[in-house]
């Protein structure tokens, strides 16, 4: 297991970041989506922040019933509350069930948003994705350039459905004064991330595809031209980001949480490549298909409000994929055993 914050994030001088306006030590802070990748990390990172933390499985709550939602805010009372609960996937999965994305996106954010309003909660950040930028966005791409041009195809509902929630956000803080923040991290990958060969993102499709091929010894096929350029965070890194926001940032506008590095596809799979290798399996050769789609092809977001109010935490990208190519052996070898 990777620690819950990069040892850079913890570092950082003190003095260098923005003073915390609204402490989490000793309120009720509420995770909705705590099972997934996000969720999880900042269960992680809430464990050192001397709050008590909130959660709920799905067994015991729909996100998206609002008179579920309120059901439980009503009896564990929180105070700050972080909307990490998403339906998420890749190009192949967005290309397919759009309607999937749009209406369970919707749903949850409706829900969790108006009736966290209703319950008094004091604060509540909603995450959005940098996917929600045009397709064309200057790059790196601002907070300012949200709704200034058409978006990427391939992932039209899902990025709908979450500008929806930032404007959700948005909409209640203005008419009713409630401190609902919204921030758009960009791609991630870390532990719980969501290995399916046709429902994943680019960075875990291409560690399981690297694994396999280093094991089969066979080469590495990569959809696409490999040019695009992507930026991608550990998600013990985004946590560690979020909590420094909830308690340091409070503004209508949506913030971007990035890494600040920025990779090309292909040496993105060269860097999977390199970390599958194994003393007995060398790193398989990779082999690009230009026939399936490249998607959006830059996105690097500008985290310049980030970096101003002091945090700069994220891990590099070569340590990252090792450890995620390590998480995904040790995760497929005792699936295996099991």
């Amino acid at each position: 297991m990777t620690p819950p914050a990069s040892a850079a994030a913890l570092a950082a001088p003190s003095s260098r970041r923005a003073p915390a306006i609204y402490p989490l030590a000793g309120r009720r802070v509420f995770v909705a989506g705590h099972a997934g990748m996000v969720g999880a990390a900042l269960v992680r990172r809430l464990a050192q922040a001397e709050c008590e933390v909130i959660t709920a499985s799905r067994a015991e709550l729909d996100l998206a019933d609002p008179a579920a939602v309120a059901a439980r805010f009503a009896a564990t009372r929180p105070q700050a509350v972080f909307l990490a609960a998403a339906r998420v996937g890749g190009i192949e999965a967005n290309r397919t069930r759009p309607a999937d994305f749009l209406r369970d996106n919707l749903a949850i954010q409706l829900a969790v948003i108006h009736e966290a309003w209703r319950a008094g909660v004091e604060k509540l950040m909603v995450l959005g994705s940098s996917c929600i930028y045009p397709r064309d966005a200057p790059q790196p791409i601002p907070e300012e350039a949200l709704l200034t041009g058409p978006l990427e195809a391939t992932n039209e509902a899902y990025a709908v459905a979450k500008i929806a929630g930032l404007k959700m956000a948005q909409a209640y803080r203005r008419q009713h004064g409630a401190d609902f923040i919204a921030a758009q991290p960009t791609n991630l990958y870390g532990p719980g991330d969501n290995y399916d060969p046709t429902g994943s993102h680019v960075l875990p499709a291409l560690i399981r595809r690297a694994a396999e091929a280093a094991d089969a010894g066979r080469p590495l096929h990569v959809w696409g031209s490999g040019a695009p350029l992507r930026e991608f965070l550990h998600a013990d890194d985004l946590a560690d980001a979020l909590v420094f926001l909830m308690e340091r940032y409070s503004d209508d506008l949506p913030i971007n949480v990035g890494s600040g590095e920025e990779v090309s596809i292909r040496r993105l799979a060269g860097l999977c490549a390199q970390a599958a290798a194994l003393p007995d399996r060398p790193a398989p050769p990779l082999v690009f298909d230009p026939s399936k789609p490249d998607g959006t092809p830059r996105k690097l977001v500008d985290r310049s409000r980030l970096l101003a109010l002091g945090w700069d935490g994220a891990r590099p990208l070569a340590e990252g994929v090792a450890q995620a190519m390590a998480d995904w052996r040790a995760g497929r070898e005792s699936r295996r055993g099991g």
